[in-house]
């Protein structure tokens, strides 16, 4: 297979044609050259028309329902969202039915995707079942190819054992991801603790569910001198926390779900089930924090928070539906509506596409020649209103459909598979 892209602007700092309009010759799923005017001849010959081309983005802590809930979501269809989305691989959490506890099931998802589009990097269960009483066994799942260990959206809440699972991590220098968010201090809580929440009549969440288990992580993590990636953080107060952390040289990092850089708990004014979400939406000081965060790099990367589920878990009155929303055909179009004048181009790449394998430790594609081609082409302006045939995820569990959104993936490419998304 022979691909020529034209008039390609490249967004990869450690590439030479780095900000540059160029051609791209891709042949067998290489890239055998870069420049202008390109005349190979190409099965594939399109005109990028000076939309961005980047290394291919990742997502971490998808969620999907394969194995065992695959109503919500299948592999298949998580994959059609993801390269929907302009993501070329996924690092899906492990809560399925059975969890992915062992080696068996991180083998299942690999043989299962072996052929598709977009690359899954399976993450294993810190506990069986995911249930946080017994550890599992980490490094024959890391031999069969996970790339980091969580228990999810379950977060550890056994010290010990979240202690266990950093030491045994810290052998073969793997990362453990948690969710911090300690669901005892207000075990119905709705939205986040507030005015708003007030004015609503419903229970809230206090910032302290989440600086509480924060603040933890890192004191262990300072005993086990181990690495921990603190899974979407959504308060001022650990994203000071997390600052201090780095600067006392803890190995942490740390991400943010997309939707909390755009709205806030304002926006719940209208009870939509689909902005009940963890974490919750809270502040429009705790958003100006977050997305201070990303600036100066204290906030490594965004994720999509993709929570697909069925139909009769959200359409309920508020108290009632579950947490979650579907995320990754939208998120690149949230972060770039919300950061547009915060972040650069170079810096939303770094955020999507280089700072989730640094942390999981796996090769960056890059563009550049003789690399395998790992790319998505996207238009960082083009301005669109999703409706609800734009979405390939079995779920349809979104806050965004008829929302003013600015920024879309047009293509995706990965090897010699590529996905034309849009017209453009």
């Amino acid at each position: 297979m022979k691909r020529l892209i034209r008039n390609a602007k490249i967004i990869d700092p450690t590439s030479p044609h780095h900000g540059k309009a160029i051609d791209l010759f891709i042949r067998d799923g290489v890239i055998r050259k870069l420049g202008t005017h390109l005349s190979e001849e190409a099965d594939d010959d399109f005109d990028a028309k000076g939309a961005c081309i980047s290394p291919g983005w990742l997502d971490i802590g998808t969620h999907t329902g394969d194995p065992g809930l695959e109503h919500r979501e299948d592999l298949a269809h998580v994959a059609a969202a993801a390269a929907a989305g302009g993501y070329t691989g996924l690092a899906p959490f492990p809560n399925t039915r059975p969890s992915v506890h062992s080696k068996s099931e991180v083998r299942y998802i690999l043989q299962q995707t072996q052929d598709a589009l977009v690359e899954f990097l399976p993450i294993g269960a810190v506990s069986q079942d995911c249930a946080g009483k017994e550890i599992t066994e980490m490094l024959d799942m890391r031999a069969a190819g996970a790339v980091a260990f969580s228990d999810g959206k379950q977060p550890v809440e056994h010290s010990g054992l979240l202690l266990r699972a950093l030491l045994y991590a810290k052998t073969f220098d793997g990362v453990i991801l948690n969710h911090p968010h300690d669901m005892h201090i207000i075990p119905d809580g709705q939205m986040h603790e507030g005015t708003i929440s007030t004015q609503l009549g419903l229970k809230g969440i206090p910032s302290l569910s989440e600086t509480l288990m924060v603040q933890r992580d890192l004191d262990l993590l300072t005993y086990s001198e181990s690495r921990l990636h603190l899974y979407n953080i959504s308060s001022a107060g650990s994203v000071e926390l997390v600052r201090a952390a780095k600067e006392r040289g803890l190995a942490v990092t740390c991400s943010v779900p997309v939707i909390n850089l755009l709205l806030t708990d304002e926006d719940l004014q209208e009870f939509d089930p689909n902005l009940k979400v963890l974490p919750p939406l809270r502040t429009q000081t705790d958003r100006e924090a977050l997305i201070a965060g990303l600036q100066d790099g204290i906030i490594d990367l965004i994720t999509s928070n993709h929570t697909p589920l069925e139909i009769e878990a959200k359409q309920l009155e508020f108290p009632y539906a579950k947490f979650g929303a579907i995320g990754l055909e939208t998120a690149f179009a949230v972060a770039r509506t919300a950061l547009q004048d915060a972040l650069s181009l170079e810096q939303l790449v770094e955020k999507l596409a280089v700072r989730p394998r640094q942390i999981l430790g796996i090769e960056v594609p890059r563009i550049k020649e003789d690399q395998k081609a790992n790319l998505t082409i996207f238009d960082p302006d083009l301005r669109w209103n999703p409706s609800r045939t734009d979405f390939r995820s079995k779920s349809k569990n979104t806050p965004f459909i008829g929302r003013d959104l600015q920024g879309k993936a047009l293509v995706v490419i990965r090897g010699n598979q590529s996905k034309i998304l849009s017209d453009w």
